[in-house]
């Protein structure tokens, strides 16, 4: 197949944004087009002069073929020996282990570099891969973000001079002062390693990046050129180590070195975008033909653009829409990118957001950035931190190079079907004298479970196992003399998320009205077809899923039950905001597991089946939201989320026939700015035909490239299994 349809066969297969040969700029006229340099005033009018063609060379499309296609995937190998076989591990402490691990990881790991490259350094080792640090054999890093803002910053010699001045303190401790020389020898480690690649780039001609080695990532980027090629070498060797960290702000690090650089005349757009490319190719290394049941590119590995730094200046930069040309071009869907809006972005901004979501692959998403800002300050953030939130790799926001997180996912559903009694039929029904009766159980029992949540948060990450690398780009943990894994870090986030949340609200609405209020059927009638999965009561289950409003439909009624659940899940876990060193947010996520539930799930009120694939994240239950997709994210935008600073995602799956031409562009602008206006949090729009999918499930080879957005993640159809797969199948089809 040719490169460049390969690339696109996503796009093309579901007819958005189609490019015709004659739309085509050639390799030649993309690399010798003259764009004037843009200042950072004036680069909303003059980045984007080449909306829809093809900008980027062959010899970068046929790298980034060779990844998509897991031709590097495949290469990775687990190195020939254990870590005893190289080190006298007797008495040593498990700081040690891990360092002598990671030295021997950078000491041995495969390089790669292969003709047309622009970039070096990859992680070859497949445990990495598998969230394994290689030699050392335990779970590594994820769901966070580094510093490796503050890295390119002071580059890392900068980081050694501090953990030097660390070291220097008589009043160590044994167990500190083991750390810290474990986090020197990773840091002599790293240079090993950087070593090689600047040796390998050397031998194969590549005398600009071997030369850019002499200074970064040792001292801070001057350039460009330099400022990419930091990020990458700092960014693989993380990854070579296994952690699966997010990249952060990516305009906001690089978009003022391009901005010096463009003004200087050291380099040209179409130059600054292939280097872009180049980044975005080699973290699709370790990509693989078939991915894990949900798909492949779950690395955690998200860009941020745009928004606020610290002091409220908007990043927007033409990194930014750099980014975005490249991935209008590649369609590859290994960094989700999420950008952060507020009334304030730049209308341009909107548009290509919009024109790239219109080609499918469900690769950007949006939050609402006032929002997300105010319900960080609110769990306790001061405001210049929370300026400068990005995310863990799914959605959750976090401070980057500062914060420790992971989340507790729970399912409203299972604990609303326990006080209603319908696990097992031979256990008495439990009696409830009105809604209000039955609704304070389920409070009781949802209360229950937040504090048990809280109890787990009290001690949570003390004494864990050693995390040396993250540990170097995490602020704290040089200070503190203490690890990521032990409380070394300047912040801890342990979100509390709920799951099940619309089908716990819709449940709830069909008790409410078909039992104490028109008294359709008795409680326990509706307990008694709800055990035996409505055997005999089907009348009443079609009764009950077409006359009950739902959420997603703009109804008050549906909605106001969604608003009570939801309130009544953030108070409480609001309630203890920050206590023992962690912050605890509430959440609302599905992340997949509506699949996961789904077998232990009984049938709900509202008329489906035990065993029913449900909603996910904060979004309606498939097939409930009958009205379209303004009615469904008003629903949605009723919330208060200010109050939810884990952050609750909506989907929306919409018919690419029905965002054709400008007109369609100016639709989905709408959306996004209706999104922020009416207070939402954070939204993916996923351009895609169910047609299609299901061509796509029984027909893989038609469609390699054809990404969509999973949850926090995009992944290429064809690696999902057949039960993710029609997951998203059932997401409901919407006409905007």
């Amino acid at each position: 197949m040719d490169r460049r349809k390969f690339l696109l066969s996503g796009a093309t297969a579901i007819g958005a944004g189609m490019i015709g040969a004659a739309q085509m700029t050639s390799a030649k006229e993309s690399s010798t087009a003259k764009i004037t340099p843009p200042s950072l005033a004036d680069n909303n009018n003059q980045v984007c002069t080449l909306p829809h063609k093809m900008r980027l060379c062959d010899a970068t499309i046929c790298l980034a073929t060779k990844a998509v296609m897991g031709e590097w995937g495949r290469e990775m190998v687990s190195l020939p020996f254990k870590l005893e076989d190289k080190v006298d591990v007797t008495g040593m402490s498990e700081y040690m282990k891990y360092a002598q691990s990671v030295r021997l990881i950078s000491e041995n790991a495969p390089l790669r570099f292969e003709p047309g490259m622009r970039l070096i350094g990859s992680a070859t080792v497949i445990e990495a891969a598998g969230h394994q640090v290689p030699l050392y054999n335990q779970s590594s890093v994820s769901h966070t973000t580094f510093g490796y803002e503050q890295a390119l910053r002071t580059g890392m010699g900068g980081v050694r001079a501090k953990l030097m001045s660390r070291l220097k303190d008589t009043n160590l401790s044994t167990k500190q002062r083991d750390y810290l020389e474990s986090m020197r020898i990773c840091l002599d480690a790293y240079g090993a390693w950087h070593k090689r690649n600047m040796e390998l780039a050397a031998s194969k001609g590549a005398t600009q990046i071997a030369e850019a080695m002499k200074r970064v990532p040792e001292h801070a980027p001057t350039t460009f050129f330099e400022g990419v090629l930091a990020l990458h070498l700092t960014w693989a060797w993380t990854r070579l180590c296994g952690n699966w960290s997010g990249i952060g702000r990516i305009d906001k690090m690089l978009g003022p070195l391009l901005a010096k650089d463009l003004a200087a005349g050291k380099i040209s757009l179409n130059e600054a975008r292939e280097l872009v490319a180049h980044f975005w190719l080699m973290g699709a290394e370790w990509t693989k033909p078939v991915g894990p049941g949900s798909g492949d590119a779950q690395f955690y590995q998200n860009i941020i653009l745009g928004g606020i730094d610290e002091k409220g200046v908007e990043v927007t930069n033409p990194v930014t829409y750099l980014v975005l040309d490249v991935v209008e071009e590649l369609r590859m869907s290994d960094f989700p990118i999420a950008v952060r809006l507020s009334p304030k972005s730049p209308e341009l901004l909107l548009k290509r957001i919009a024109e790239v979501q219109r080609l499918g692959g469900g690769i950007i998403a949006t939050y609402n950035e006032p929002v997300v800002i105010e319900a960080m300050t609110k769990l306790g953030y001061p405001l210049e931190e929370a300026r400068n939130f990005t995310n863990d790799g799914c959605w959750e926001v976090l401070v980057p190079g500062k914060t420790a997180f992971t989340y507790m996912p729970f399912d409203t559903l299972q604990l609303l079907q326990e006080v209603m009694g319908v696990q097992s039929a031979s256990n008495p029904i439990p009696k409830y004298a009105d809604f209000d009766q039955l609704y304070t159980a389920f409070e009781q029992r949802l209360a229950t479970h937040v504090k048990w949540y809280h109890e787990i948060a009290d001690g949570w990450m003390v004494g864990g196992g050693p995390a040396t690398v993250p540990s170097l780009f995490v602020e704290g943990c040089i200070e503190n003399a203490a690890d990521y894994n032990d409380r070394g870090a300047k912040y801890y986030q342990l979100a509390c998320h709920a799951g099940g949340m619309a089908d716990t609200a819709n449940s709830l609405m069909a008790i409410k009205q078909a039992v104490f209020d028109t008294k359709l059927v008795s409680w326990d009638d509706l307990v008694t077809a709800i055990r035996s999965d409505w055997r005999d009561n089907e009348s009443l289950r079609r009764l009950l899923a077409s006359r009950v409003p739902t959420y997603g439909n703009d109804n008050d009624q549906a909605d106001a039950m969604a608003e009570r659940v939801y309130n009544s899940f953030t108070t409480l876990v609001a309630e203890t905001k920050f206590r023992k060193g962690v912050f605890r947010p509430a959440g609302i996520s599905t992340f997949g597991r509506e699949l996961e539930w789904s077998p232990v799930r009984k049938a709900t009120a509202d008329g489906h089946h035990a065993g029913d694939i449900l909603a996910t994240n904060f979004s309606p239950s498939p097939g409930s939201d009958k009205y379209g997709p303004t009615a469904a994210l008003c629903s949605y935008c009723k919330m208060d989320f200010t109050n939810l600073p884990g952050i609750g995602a909506f989907e929306l799956k919409v018919m690419p026939s029905s965002v054709k031409g400008d007109k369609g562009i100016q639709t989905m602008v709408g959306l996004l700015k209706g999104f922020m206006k009416m207070g939402g949090c954070f939204l993916h729009i996923d351009v895609v035909d169910s047609v299609v999918l299901m061509d796509a499930q029984k027909h893989p080879e038609k469609y390699p490239n054809l990404s969509v957005r999973v949850a926090g993640w995009s992944a290429r159809f064809a690696t999902l299994n057949k039960q993710w797969q029609d997951m998203i199948i059932n997401r409901t089809q919407q006409v905007v």
